[in-house]
């Protein structure tokens, strides 16, 4: 039987059936897993959520460079996931193909813009699948369907055969339930096998857990104790923007936005492609930056990386909210959608900014749905992220 004969999620791409066996011995041998529809598969039609785009691109004829390091390693692709159009948004739905079912959280949204790759671990499809994650495409969806997930440290993992979107903050990441496999899963990813570095200590940005909502900042505490129990030494909490939070997270739409129109303009101008509710205005927003608006939020964030790089340079793990609160329920208007994305970037920006790695754990529930808490490390220590996590959770 196949992924789709067994998708009663709307989590897999029904339109391109797809299935790739790996290696016959590996790290990942037999493992099945979900590609997200932005990562090429050779001989496969690549939608990047759009029909638009499906239609006025040409079928690849390379694998992501992601996709041959986990057939290498043994795993086996079932099949493609679902995403948001273009992956401009964090909420998982898609005005042409639906919205992925968030089993964790019925009736609400299963995060985005890897949605389908959220729910297809979240509902048990697979034990993996891949996401990307540019502002949060991997964490939101982690939290909101209570999984494991990973943005790593920017240009760790080669995006070759994706699709490009803002590349000075895309990055690959992965979704599993299970955190010995999450460990084994980046180990191939990231090419690494070293030993992981060890945390010296545990930084709680306390502006950061402002940003949540109280009922998620209870949530979060057991987690946070056993986080600094499993670390070891005093706990230091502080703020880590100066400038504040909500300053960061415009600074960051602002230069995310330059990208994306840099990028894809083109192709906007050429095809004028229709989008849903939210999608639609921030298409029209990016259109009307200028390097006015663009240059001084570059300088910002290179003040910002400094300081974020010198924070935890000795091994130091920073523990924020991974978004403020559960899922939105799937009946939300737009605009309080809007200013929750807007409060969620708030968060998902601090690591955006300064290229870091940046682990989503589950972290109980709140009304029960779930809710994450993030831990995020100086670049190339994911590893050492991944293995704290597994520690957390045996």
């Amino acid at each position: 039987m196949s992924i789709h004969d067994r998708d009663m999620l709307g989590a897999f791409v029904a339109r391109a059936p797809v299935e790739r066996g790996g290696a016959p011995a590996g790290p990942l041998a037999g493992v099945p897993f979900g590609l997200k529809d932005l990562f090429h598969v050779a001989g496969v039609p690549t939608a990047f959520g759009h029909p638009a785009w499906l239609a006025s691109h040409p079928v690849p004829d390379t694998d992501a460079t992601v996709l041959a390091r986990l057939l290498a390693a043994g795993a086996r692709l079932v099949g493609k996931t679902h995403c948001d159009e273009l992956c401009y948004s964090l909420n998982g739905q898609n005005t042409h193909y639906g919205t992925p079912v968030n089993v964790a959280a019925p009736g609400r949204l299963p995060g985005g813009s890897s949605s389908g790759s959220a729910a297809a671990v979240a509902g048990g499809l697979v034990p993996f699948a891949i996401g990307s994650d540019t502002g949060g495409s991997v964490r939101v969806p982690a939290s909101y369907c209570g999984v494991f997930g990973m943005r790593t440290t920017h240009g760790a993992v080669p995006l070759d055969g994706a699709v490009p979107f803002a590349p000075s903050y895309d990055t690959v990441g992965w979704f599993a339930k299970d955190a010995t496999l999450f460990e084994r899963v980046g180990r191939v990813l990231l090419a690494d096998d070293a030993p992981a570095a060890v945390p010296r200590r545990l930084l709680v940005a306390t502006d950061a857990l402002e940003r949540a909502l109280p009922a998620t900042r209870d949530a979060l505490q057991p987690l946070l104790a056993r986080v600094a129990d499993a670390i070891g030494g005093a706990l230091d909490a502080r703020a880590v923007a100066e400038e504040g939070l909500e300053a960061w997270m415009q600074d960051f739409r602002v230069i995310q936005g330059s990208e994306i129109w840099a990028t894809h303009r083109d192709w906007l101008a050429s095809l004028n492609p229709e989008f849903g509710g939210g999608i639609r205005e921030r298409f029209r927003w990016v259109a009307t930056l200028t390097p006015d608006d663009v240059a001084p939020a570059m300088r910002r964030r290179t003040t910002i990386a400094a300081r974020l790089h010198a924070l935890l340079a000795d091994d130091a793990v920073l523990a924020i909210p991974t978004t403020p609160g559960i899922a939105p329920r799937l009946d939300t208007p737009v605009p309080e959608l809007e200013a929750w994305r807007n409060r969620c970037l708030g968060l998902l920006c601090i690591a955006g900014h300064a290229g870091l790695p940046q682990v989503s754990l589950p972290a109980g529930t709140v009304d029960g749905c779930p809710t994450g808490l993030s831990l995020v490390a100086a670049p190339g220590r994911d590893t050492m992220l991944l293995a704290l996590a597994g520690r957390l959770a045996a």
